[in-house]
């Protein structure tokens, strides 16, 4: 994987309704051309090319946490896919943390939307245009 530009290798949230995140994460990262990759009891791994975002039951099988100020950002191909993420999300039972569209602060290239999914975590799909760069 040396032409790989990610710094991750993955990243892994708990859940306290597995089969219930496992069905929010189904719908809402296939609209990021991502699928199931591996999956183990109590564990399912996402990705395009390789498992990269994990879904678990902590191992130590006491009630998952949401991270302060954590959250996770995943990649879309164009606008149209943060739109299609975000409706996926709430349409799934996840809550609006912002609607797609341009954020300053990220600069003139970003267009995201950040949602809540049924544990609480925060994730974010984000499209950065280069051609703004």
């Amino acid at each position: 994987m040396d032409n790989n530009p990610s710094i991750l290798s993955h990243i892994s949230i708990g859940t306290n309704d597995f089969d219930r995140a496992i069905a929010f994460y189904d719908q809402v990262l296939s609209t990021l051309g991502c699928k199931r990759l591996m999956e183990h009891p109590g564990a399912i791994a996402y990705g395009k090319q390789y498992p990269e975002f994990w879904v678990v039951i902590p191992l130590d099988r006491q009630p998952a946490t949401v991270g302060n100020g954590t959250h996770v950002s995943f990649i879309a191909p164009t606008k149209e896919a943060v739109q299609a993420f975000y409706e996926a999300a709430l349409a799934a039972g996840g809550i609006d943390e912002g609607a797609p569209g341009g954020r300053s602060e990220y600069g003139e290239p970003y267009y995201g939307c950040f949602v809540r999914d049924l544990d609480g975590h925060k994730v974010e799909a984000v499209f950065w245009d280069q051609a703004l760069e």
